[in-house]
């Protein structure tokens, strides 16, 4: 995942990319630790035109705040630039997988 750390390369990344992951985390959650790898996979398996990103919100307060990312996890999918769905705290691998499966085949597959 690439990190970003400032709300321009933010707002880049969505206006340049048709797809889009941001991982909002920190280095104190244990939680987000064991997540970020296997999000990390299962979008480089199932997903791999989907753009990951990294958001420290320690580091990044200013990025969270404007996006309102109040608890850690917190995973913003975006498609075209806009927020398409937002899964926060207790993030299941199936529940997200599926949820992108059908947005992900209208955009890239014929």
């Amino acid at each position: 995942m690439e990190s970003i750390t400032s709300i321009e390369d933010y707002q880049k990344q969505l206006d340049s990319e048709s797809a889009v992951l941001v991982y909002f985390s920190h280095e104190r959650c244990n939680v987000c630790k064991v997540l970020k790898p296997k999000v990390a996979e299962l979008l480089h398996q199932n997903f791999p035109k989907i753009k990951q990103l990294y958001c420290n919100t320690e580091l990044s307060p200013e990025i969270a705040g404007a996006h309102s990312v109040f608890a850690v996890p917190t995973l913003l999918i975006y498609f075209e630039g806009r927020e398409t769905f937002r899964f926060s705290r207790n993030i299941g691998l199936g529940e997200l997988e599926a949820a992108l499966e059908r947005p992900y085949k209208l955009y890239f597959q014929p």
